[in-house]
Formats: structure tokens, sequence, C-alpha cells
């Protein structure tokens, strides 16, 4: 009786397994700052035609609060506070509302997959959406604000504070707008968020905060954008404090850090559903 290897039988499991092909092994992970890079570009060039109309409609509705708000506040504080309420409203309109809508259809539409797939972190995906909406406000806020000061008389000599005060009042905004976006069951209801939310960031921001009810007040310092809005309109004094605007604009960038956390943290929620 002659023996036979068993690996050499046609039928056999072992020469099943030798001829089955080893799966391809993926790609590393692609690092946080090229990913983020990466879909900034691609979220600024696609939003870019679709959403410089709806900038337009944000300054001039910012600007047209400002016109009626002439005729009841003279100057000193409440003028100021409604310049910088007005131009942070900017910030508000494109970073929560705008933003919020977008991440409620992507989820509802099943857009999200296609980010899931792609070898990107998931705070590289938020970070970058948020980047590139936030940018938009970048013009709306600066013509708003030489508007306001040109109408209420105010000193033009530090509006190099929006430069602070844009990208960390846009990052609490955009990290609230993608997670109120994210976490919505209905597109409808992140729309409905995302509205409100911008309400909330006019009547609380645009108002002065000294006629305002104390229950009102608590809210107001509830609202990310307060701090971003308090800090711009301290520098309009003639003197400012700058230890308090830094101290403002410290707050509003620790809300940004933990609001685009909460997003980064319901995109990953919502990509695994």
């Amino acid at each position: 009786m002659s023996v036979v290897p068993a690996e050499v039988l046609p039928g056999s499991a072992l020469g099943a397994q030798e001829t089955v092909p080893r799966a391809a092994e993926l790609g590393p992970r692609a690092r946080m700052w090229p990913a983020l890079v990466a879909v900034y570009r691609a979220q600024l060039s696609r939003a870019r035609v679709a959403r410089i109309p709806l900038l337009f409609v944000a300054t001039f509705q910012s600007i047209g609060i400002m016109i009626l708000m002439r005729g009841v506040v003279d100057g000193g504080g409440e003028a100021r506070a409604v310049v910088a309420g007005s131009s942070v409203l900017v910030v508000a309109f494109v970073a929560l509302n705008l933003l919020a809508q977008y991440f409620g259809q992507l989820r509802a539409s099943g857009g999200l997959d296609h980010y899931a797939t792609l070898p990107v972190p998931p705070a590289a995906v938020v970070l970058g959406a948020a980047g590139a909406y936030a940018s938009f406000t970048v013009p709306g806020t600066v013509v708003t604000a030489l508007f306001g000061c040109a109408l209420f008389g105010l000193p033009v000599a530090h509006l190099w504070v929006l430069v602070a005060v844009i990208p960390l009042a846009g990052a609490a905004l955009a990290g609230l707008g993608a997670a109120l976006g994210l976490l919505a069951p209905r597109p409808e209801l992140a729309t409905l968020l995302g509205q409100l939310g911008m309400s909330a960031a006019l009547l609380l921001g645009v108002l002065p905060a000294d006629r305002m009810p104390e229950a009102v007040r608590f809210a107001r310092d509830l609202l990310p954008s307060t701090y971003g809005v308090e800090a711009f309109a301290r520098t309009f004094g003639p003197h400012p404090d700058w230890a308090f605007v830094l101290g403002d604009l410290a707050v509003c960038g620790a809300v940004g850090v933990v609001s685009l956390a909460v997003a980064t943290w319901a995109y990953r929620r919502a990509a695994v559903r």
C-alpha cells in the first residue's frame, strides 16, 4: 500500500487553504493634520458657490438689525453690545445654523458612510467641515463691524481683535451646530435646532445685557458666542481692559474645544449606526 501526502489530494482541506488568497491589508490611517487640510479644502470648494448667497443674507440681516437698533440705542455700552453682537451673529448664522443643517442632511442621506470608509480620523471630518463653514464668515463679520462702527460712531482702532474672535467664536458655534445636526434624529429637527440656536444668538447677543432679566442673563452666559461678543465689545472702550478681553477669549476657546469634542463624539456615534 502506498502512502500519499494529504496536502496533494485535490479535495483536501489543506490544499483548499493554500489556494485561498489572503485578504489585502488596509493601508495606515491618514495623519490628523493632512487629513484635516484635505477635508477643509474639499468642503471649502464644495460649499463655495452654494454658501456665498447665504453669507450675503447673514450680512444684510445683521446690518438691518443694527439699523433698527439705531433708533433705540444712542451710544455708550449699549451701542458696543449691539455692534459686537451683530458682528458675531454672522458667525452664528453660518457656523451654527448652516452647519447643523449640513450634518443633519448628511446623516439622513447616508453621506456619513462615505466619510466612514475613508482612512481619516473623525476629528478631521468635524474640524474640516467646521473650519470651512467658519471661513465664510470672515468677510461678512468684518463688513458688519465696519458698518456698525460708522453707524454708532465707535472707534475702529481695535478691530484687529476679530482675528481672534472669529475663529474662537466660530469654533464654539460650529461645534455646537455640528453636534445638533449629528444628534438630531431627522434633518427637519436639525434645521429647527440650528435656527433656534441662531435666534438665541440674535436675542441674547445683540440686545444689551443690562436690560435683560436675571434669568435671561444666566441663559446668555451659557451661550458659547456670548464670550466672543463680550471680548469684542470691550475693545470699543477708550481704555480697553485687555485682561478681561483675554479672559473672555480664553473662555470662548475652551467652550470651542468642548463643543468640537462633543461634535466628534456625535460623529462617531452617528457613523457606526
